[in-house]
């Protein structure tokens, strides 16, 4: 099993993809981009740069990269299930605004999804807030303390 670090992003609704790029080509790391193609993602000019378009279906992109995730990867996602599922692989997870998934927050994480769902059914809430430059540069940051602890791990060091 190959042991390299690479960014898992669920990349649909990703709206920090310059700064995934940014601190892969900064570190040298692979990033995997995965879509159900609903949205167009233009390919970006770096070697270091895959693009996966999986069959159309809900959850595809997810399956893709939870069946993908491995320890020492960084899984990128706001969907909070997908983030289980990669967590449970000991991967690393981040959602979009830099703060980072963990066994110790998942939980309450889903409880939350799932009363924000239920009072949306109720007619009541609302969606996030729109992402602002505080929170670009949270994600940048915690992107980047979240690689190196992956490639730690990846060289051994836990």
């Amino acid at each position: 099993m190959s042991t390299n670090t690479r960014f898992l992003v669920d990349a649909d609704a990703c709206p920090v993809r310059e700064e995934i790029l940014r601190v892969a080509a900064r570190l040298g790391l692979e990033v995997i981009f995965v879509s159900n193609g609903s949205r167009p993602i233009r390919p970006p000019q770096q070697a270091m740069v895959r693009i996966v378009i999986v069959t159309d279906g809900a959850d595809k992109a997810d399956d893709w990269i939870a069946e993908e995730a491995r320890p020492t990867d960084v899984c990128l996602t706001a969907d909070i299930p997908l983030a289980k599922r990669c967590l449970e692989k000991k991967a690393f997870c981040l959602n979009f605004k830099g703060h980072p998934w963990t066994e110790n927050n998942i939980g309450s994480a889903l409880a939350g999804r799932a009363v924000a769902q239920h009072l949306r059914e109720l007619g009541m809430g609302g969606g996030p807030p729109p992402m602002g430059n505080a929170d670009k540069s949270r994600f940048l940051n915690a992107l980047d303390a979240m690689a190196h602890a992956a490639l730690r791990v990846a060289r051994g060091g836990g």
